[in-house]
């Protein structure tokens, strides 16, 4: 069993700045590609950004410029620091990682269960 614990989610300003943190835990022999999703109201679930065990990045496009998403692989810890965030920031934000557990014969997608970001004056 694996689990993904979000944390750093809260209330900030237009214009403040959020760092996220995914630990994950458990019986994990490898993570590789590792995610943050976010889900407004009413919307369906949209990816952020995302990066490979070995540091390459990819991020939507109404976030490239503010977020930087990292991770600590000796930790299996994933990040997300938010800056300039705006109003449209505003969503449940979940970690997702593709994990390979010890004794298992292939990765498979595990959830956080998703902390609260919300922008606003």
């Amino acid at each position: 069993q694996v689990q993904l614990v979000e944390s750093g989610g809260g209330l900030v300003q237009p214009g403040g700045s959020l760092r996220l943190s995914c630990a994950a835990s458990g019986s994990i022999a490898s993570m590789y590609t590792m995610s943050w999703y976010r889900q407004a109201p009413g919307k369906q679930r949209e990816l952020v950004a995302d990066i490979t065990r070995l540091g390459a990045t990819n991020y939507a496009d109404s976030v490239k410029g503010r977020f930087t998403i990292s991770r600590d692989n000796a930790k299996n810890t994933l990040y997300l620091q938010m800056n300039s965030l705006e109003p449209e920031d505003t969503a449940v934000y979940y970690c997702n990682a593709h994990v390979l557990t010890i004794g298992g014969s292939r990765s498979f997608s595990s959830w956080g269960q998703g902390t609260q970001v919300t922008v606003s004056s």
